[in-house]
């Protein structure tokens, strides 16, 4: 799965002589977070976030209501924005995985998506989260268990066995090593056409693997 098969294609963005006024009007309106600021080719100048949008308190202490407001109106998004060298962005053939993991080491809630410098995309947390939603199949119904096995090779293929001896469907399935104990990993999987009790009973057939969680969802 690749960045640019989910981002969002074509996103708003603004100029940098666009006032901080007019960028908080444009984002609340459109329900957005972040907005690229763009120049000639839609080359990348810089971003606006809301946080970026907050205006300092103390820079304002010492002025009345009227010299605020003209302050205000005078500030554009290039005045505010982040500049585009600590911008981090990356291409549409990053992996969708590799895209969050630079989020979280970066720490920041969108990646703008660059082809040769220009803006082509933008990718969010909120697009990771849906993404993992659609990965587990949220919206379909089934039976979603969670079954503990030794971090080993084969197991996974064991289990997976066991529910295609039943003539199930798995619309969804992952899993990761269990965080308490590196000689476990924890798969979730959700399967189709059985109950829970069906379930149940099928996997707690397999040896040397436990159920730690199972649900109608």
């Amino acid at each position: 799965m690749l960045v640019k098969d989910y981002m969002t294609r074509h996103p708003l963005m603004a100029e940098p002589t666009m006032s901080i006024v007019e960028a908080q009007r444009y984002m609340g309106e459109n329900h957005i977070r972040h907005l690229p600021v763009v120049g000639d080719g839609k080359r990348l100048l810089g971003l606006v976030t809301r946080q970026t949008l907050l205006v300092d308190p103390a820079r304002l202490g010492s002025l009345d209501i009227w010299d605020i407001t003209r302050y205000l109106s005078g500030l554009r998004v290039t005045d505010v924005m982040v500049k585009a060298e600590h911008v981090v962005s990356i291409t549409p053939d990053t992996t969708v995985e590799e895209a969050a993991r630079i989020m979280v080491e970066h720490k920041v809630g969108c990646l703008p998506v660059l082809d040769d410098g220009a803006v082509v995309g933008i990718i969010t947390e909120m697009d990771l989260l849906r993404l993992l939603m659609e990965m587990m199949a949220t919206r379909e119904h089934g039976v979603r268990v969670t079954i503990r096995m030794p971090n080993v090779r084969g197991e996974l293929a064991r289990l997976v066995s066991a529910i295609a001896a039943q003539g199930w469907g798995i619309p969804a399935c992952g899993g990761l090593v269990n965080p308490r104990n590196p000689q476990q990993w924890d798969a979730v999987v959700k399967i189709h056409d059985a109950t829970r009790e069906e379930v149940v009973a099928a996997l707690s057939r397999v040896e040397g693997q436990q159920i730690i969680d199972v649900r109608e969802v």
